[in-house]
């Protein structure tokens, strides 16, 4: 089985067969993220993903869901997923869904055809980093636009792809956090996403001088009890047309939470209020991690 390391994916996918598609990220710019930066961007020959297929198959026939890896694999040509998928099927009889990253741009170069036809092949969830739906915040962190993360959003919902996005607390500082903070939640009421799910930010050190730069003006960072103001607003202010699984369990938060907006939005805030009262609930920083 071949895998070029680093490799990262989904806490969701840890369980499930991960398949290099494309090694590296097609953008591998935004300012605060660390991955990728020791690769370069290639679409792996098809022939050596059918080899992996095929070995794995052997290895774990029973796999039933399968990541496509690296950064940005739905960024492939539509043919190209589409005989990945079909191979997938062929080697793994109890296929129910494939699953990869994907950004707006990745989206937007799909039709809702095209996307329709990848989700009949079992192509049926992608995530996407929207980090802010913020047009400031996008541009301090060289993410592009809340333009075209909407349209991306979308153009999936359209096409009735499911998206699990992440949004990072604290990206705004203590200085832009309300404009970070309400944006999202507008984006989000907008084109409501099947998943949410909350990063908070952290830098790693070689990122670090670049992200400061790029922000443009002194950075101040949030504190937990910032943080925790901003998740109250976010979860306060997000209405959703549809039902949004929520989740604030990634490693890096300082509060794990769950629920399903807006049916649980008085349960989480009650659960946020908590920790903003006495520090109940929130994990040490011993146990968080990027």
């Amino acid at each position: 089985m071949h895998y070029d390391f680093p490799l990262w994916r989904p806490p969701s996918e840890g369980d499930n067969l991960i398949i290099q598609a494309t090694l590296g990220c097609g953008f591998n710019g935004c300012t605060f993220c660390s991955m990728y930066k020791v690769k370069r961007y290639v679409e792996r020959p098809l022939q050596a993903v059918f080899d992996d297929i095929e070995q794995a198959a052997r290895v774990w026939p029973q796999a039933s869901r399968v990541f496509l890896a690296d950064g940005d694999a739905y960024g492939l040509p539509t043919e190209t997923l589409a005989a990945i998928c079909a191979r997938l099927k062929e080697c793994l009889p109890n296929l129910t869904r494939v699953s990869a990253y994907a950004t707006p741009f990745n989206l937007l170069k799909k039709s809702v055809e095209e996307i329709q036809a990848l989700k009949a092949a079992r192509l049926s969830l992608v995530y996407v980093g929207i980090e802010s739906g913020s047009d400031l915040i996008l541009r301090k962190i060289a993410k592009g636009s809340a333009k075209v993360m909407e349209q991306g959003l979308a153009r999936a919902a359209e096409a009735g792809l499911k998206v699990s996005a992440t949004v990072i607390n604290g990206l705004g500082g203590k200085t832009h956090w309300r404009e970070h903070v309400d944006a999202t939640a507008d984006l989000i009421n907008r084109v409501p996403v099947t998943y949410l799910s909350t990063l908070q930010l952290g830098l790693e050190e070689a990122v670090a001088p670049r992200f400061f730069e790029r922000f443009g003006e002194p950075f101040q960072w949030q504190d937990d009890t910032g943080v925790l103001e901003e998740l109250h607003h976010l979860v306060e202010r997000l209405n959703p047309s549809s039902p949004v699984i929520f989740r604030s369990n990634h490693a890096s938060n300082a509060l794990p939470l769950a629920g399903t907006l807006p049916k649980d939005k008085g349960k989480v805030l009650a659960q946020i209020e908590q920790a903003m009262a006495g520090g109940r609930g929130l994990r040490p920083g011993w146990m968080r991690g990027l």
